[in-house]
């Protein structure tokens, strides 16, 4: 076994630097959308400002990390500088969510002026400058008030109360917003957060046996209750999208036998078509159906015709693939993560390469996968990819080669599932910016700009990733032509920090 393990790690760095043919910005479509994003509470900061609420996260920071959010980026204060800076590189579109709790601070009722004229400022200056905004309503940051008053996603009036809040975005930033995300990554929001022995946002145990599953089927209901109403009282004038997105590993049997094949398509039921079948068909995949039981919340009729196509697309969060094997073996994910999920799931999925590792392993293909599975299982929905980038320590060197080198594999097999058929619309590099980021906080970072988190005004410097993905917005990259060597030189930014 360790033999092959070799092999495949050498077989993955060979796909990783040969996978691709030369290509450039205008192989793709003329509507594809290229982009970067953000989230609220990763980038904003001023936790505590203009009449901001605690969100669950602010709690769990607060309570584990050792670090947290109060002023991240201060995004709040320096958006006009960092919607330059995406004007600057060429960026056509910016993903960015709304905070629940700065725009309504007790999860229901009065909208906070001040917050609400932050989003319409930050909209309007990417509109100015000829940025698509793409905005998620929920990334992590639910109110802490509902969270306190009914336990947040696991109570099924958080469906009422997240219609109301996406009813207050549709109502004032409609206009100017075309393509809405409800729920970010649902998948490994509901299996990392819920149902663990610690919640998310509750310092106290939970009931880990279902508040994955109800959590996760809340979610789809919410998710079809905002886009039915997007749909009934402003689709046909503000002429939006609306879609939900799910956490993807790319998924490769770890073996060619037949055990771990079978493996391999459990962990799709799970990880894909869990949110996806409901989706595409109205109803969960039987795989899950026949594992959970009675612990899998069931649809009525009218909530699987409700589900079943609200969605105007599919948003893909995808970083990384894993191999998935019928024997046990260690887990990637921290020990925090809720393993009776991959209980469940009856697999086991562990690295392609060295987990230890700050840099993601480029494993391309698993992504092309991800997007012919979709296409050919759920009926080729519109995709956006709408997180994809590579973390590298925070403090290490502007000439962050191993992500320039990670994001134009990936760029390339997004071409390559499109010329297949794969309606893929959009690919967005996550970050931007050096954020807050889930677990490791300031450790590491995925950021294509450096932010000095040391430094009172939070000074930004351009990574050398920045610099490619200028380069590749504007034309001047044409990528397996171009000379790596020759763009480190050219490169002004310091080489370290």
């Amino acid at each position: 076994m360790k033999h092959f393990n070799l092999l495949s790690i050498i077989l993955v760095i060979v796909l990783a630097t040969s996978y691709i043919d030369a290509f450039t910005r205008n192989d793709f479509p003329e509507d594809f959308l290229f982009g970067a994003g953000t989230s609220a509470y990763q980038w904003e900061g001023a936790a505590n400002e203009d009449g901001r609420t605690p969100s669950v996260w602010d709690t769990t920071s607060h309570c584990y990390n050792g670090s947290n959010g109060d002023i991240a980026c201060d995004g709040y204060h320096k958006y006009k500088e960092d919607v330059k800076l995406m004007a600057e590189m060429g960026l056509e579109s910016f993903r960015f969510s709304i905070s629940w709790s700065r725009l309504i601070p007790n999860g229901r009722g009065r909208i906070n002026p001040k917050g609400l004229l932050f989003y319409k400022n930050l909209i309007k200056e990417l509109r100015s400058h000829g940025i698509e905004p793409h905005v998620t309503l929920y990334h992590y940051d639910l109110p802490q008030s509902l969270e306190d008053e009914y336990g947040g996603w696991i109570n099924h009036k958080i469906i009422e109360d997240f219609t109301a809040f996406a009813d207050v975005c549709f109502r004032e930033f409609g206009e100017d917003v075309k393509l809405w995300t409800t729920i970010n990554e649902a998948t490994i929001f509901a299996f990392a957060f819920y149902g663990k022995d610690v919640r998310y946002g509750n310092c106290t145990t939970g009931n880990y046996c279902m508040e994955t599953y109800i959590a996760g089927h809340n979610m789809l209901l919410a998710h079809a209750s905002a886009s039915n109403l997007y749909k009934l009282k402003y689709k046909s004038k503000q002429r939006g999208s609306i879609g939900l997105s799910i956490f993807a590993l790319g998924l490769t049997p770890y073996t060619n036998s037949k055990d771990d094949e079978i493996a391999t398509q459990r962990a799709k039921a799970f990880l894909y078509g869990w949110m996806l079948k409901p989706l595409v068909f109205g109803d969960y995949p039987d795989e899950m159906k026949r594992t959970l039981g009675s612990r899998l919340p069931v649809f009525s009729e009218e909530e699987s015709e409700q589900v079943k196509g609200s969605s105007d697309f599919v948003g893909i969060i995808h970083y990384t693939t894993v191999y998935v094997t019928n024997q046990p073996a260690p887990y990637i994910f921290p020990s925090s993560t809720n393993k009776d999920f991959f209980t469940d799931m009856g697999a086991y999925i562990i690295s392609t390469g060295n987990s230890s590792s700050f840099v993601f392993d480029a494993v391309p293909w698993g992504l092309e996968g991800v997007l012919q599975h979709i296409k050919h299982r759920y009926n080729n929905p519109p995709i956006y990819i709408l997180e994809n980038g590579s973390p590298m320590k925070h403090d290490s060197m502007l000439q962050d080669t191993p992500r320039v080198e990670y994001i134009q594999a990936y760029i390339g097999a997004v071409l390559n599932a499109i010329k297949s058929g794969s309606d893929t619309r959009g690919y967005f590099v996550w970050s931007l910016i050096d954020l807050f980021e889930v677990q490791v906080g300031y450790k590491s970072s995925f950021g294509m700009y450096y932010v000095n988190f040391s430094d009172p005004g939070r000074k930004r410097s351009p990574k050398l990733s920045a610099s490619w993905y200028t380069g590749f917005l504007n034309g001047t990259i044409d990528v397996a032509s171009q000379d790596m060597t020759q763009l480190q030189r050219n490169f002004s930014g310091s080489s370290s920090l």
